[in-house]
């Protein structure tokens, strides 16, 4: 029997994932493990694998953007006549179960747009409200996946065009087709629903140019707008003197092979002060607040195409020499696009560090589901008052972003307080 792959949820995030390339061609026998393309997802490029075994019959989507549990390709046996189960899996009557889904594609015309608008942005959400009624009908309308992804984004109506696939069946094409229309036709009165942004008018003689967005930078987009804009933000700001630090920070990079850096020593220093401030590591969940037993503390490390955060689990229980290595390992893993989602998740406080790049001082937005988040500067040498006398003193700025749903200022300001006490004196971690 022929068995429809369709494309799966390779992380909490992910809507949609783009084809990087086939590793499998039509006609090629496949085997359980066997990789059949590379996908491109908000995090990472990860291998699809195929969990069927027989002869890959069809590809439906060569490269590009796919929608989650949308139609990639079929497996079955070599000759099979497998249209019946595409048709079927494409027009949602297959009845075999979404990839980490608890909805069956039978039931996914009913429920994938009400999932759609609640992920969605609330600007979205408005722009889509005036089509409600053409989304109803274009359940009733074969369409492929995509097909319907794309009418979504482009707000054409599913129900006014004529399908040119099987059986008449809405694809790609007629999509851009009727959109191309539906541009070259429009007027003032009655500008395109779905645009979520319009571009500015190009003046004359101006030399610009528009790249695509990658996955990555769409999600970002998006979740820091969700975070930003959803979650009201208050900022805190303590100076930390670290000429203490520094002594530490050398006399233990004297007695170990493992370089420690002043990074590995904020994020001790943070993992201690989580446990004993726990609403700092806690989440908002709308109608009740987690305050997590665990303190994994995510990383932010930049690379080519934005931010990734990779998390370093159970931070209060590890040494700093563990903490150096993991980082080390992740960040690496990062910059490669290898870091796997669970390598990506489970964060409960998120530390930012821009130290490195000579910035003093800088705000970070809100990494959900964390409750706060940590932007660190770097360390200047500038005058203090030291005992009632001018010193040069070693100063970092640390400011800590907080969600007020979930920390008041005062709780803020505890933890600051303590974080501030372990770096200026570091043997406070060891108590």
């Amino acid at each position: 029997m022929a068995e429809v792959i369709r494309m799966p949820r390779m992380s909490d995030t992910m809507e949609e994932g783009n084809i990087v390339g086939w590793l499998k061609k039509v006609g090629d026998e496949v085997e359980p493990g066997d990789v059949l393309a590379e996908v491109e997802t908000d995090k990472a490029t990860m291998e699809l694998e195929s969990f069927h075994e027989g002869v890959l019959l069809h590809i439906g989507v060569a490269e590009g953007s796919v929608p989650v549990n949308a139609v990639l390709a079929v497996i079955g046996e070599k000759g099979e006549d497998y249209k019946a189960a595409l048709e079927g899996a494409e027009s949602g009557n297959d009845a075999s179960p979404a990839p980490k889904q608890e909805v069956s594609p039978a039931e996914e015309p009913a429920k994938a747009e009400p999932e759609a608008a609640q992920n969605a942005p609330a600007p979205e959400a408005n722009h889509q409200a005036p089509q409600t009624s053409g989304a109803a009908n274009s359940d009733r309308v074969k369409a492929s996946p995509l097909a319907r992804k794309m009418a979504e984004d482009a707000g054409v109506d599913l129900s006014s065009l004529s399908g040119s696939g099987d059986q008449g069946r809405i694809v790609k094409r007629d999509v851009e087709a009727a959109s191309t229309r539906t541009s070259s036709s429009a007027t003032p009165s009655k500008p395109a629903a779905a645009s979520p942004a319009k571009a500015p008018a190009a003046v004359e003689g101006a030399s610009f140019e528009d790249v695509p967005a990658s996955q990555m930078r769409k999600v970002i987009a998006r979740r820091l707008a969700e975070s930003k804009f959803g979650a009201p933000h208050f900022y805190l700001g303590i100076e930390v003197e670290m000429t203490n630090a520094i002594s530490y920070r050398k006399k233990l990079n004297e007695l170990s092979d493992v370089k420690i850096s002043f990074n590995d020593l904020v994020v001790k220093s943070c993992a201690h002060a989580l446990r004993k401030h726990p609403t700092i590591n806690s989440s908002w969940l709308g109608e009740s607040i987690r305050y997590n037993h665990d303190v994994n503390i995510g990383v932010a490390v930049a690379v080519e195409d934005g931010l990734l955060v990779p998390v370093i689990r159970h931070a209060d229980r590890k040494g700093m020499g563990e903490i150096n290595q993991e980082v080390r390992e992740l960040a690496g893993l990062a910059k490669e696009r290898k870091l796997q989602p669970q390598q990506m998740s489970g964060n409960t406080f998120t530390i930012s560090n821009l130290g490195m790049f000579d910035i003093t001082e800088f705000t970070a937005i809100i990494n959900p589901p964390d409750a706060c988040i940590l932007a660190v500067g770097s360390i200047k040498q500038q005058p203090i008052v030291k005992d009632g006398e001018l010193a040069v003193g070693n100063v970092m700025k640390l400011t800590l972003s907080c969600d007020h749903r979930v920390v008041d200022g005062a709780s803020g300001a505890k933890f600051l307080a303590t974080l501030k006490a372990m770096l200026e004196n570091p043997l406070n971690i060891l108590i």
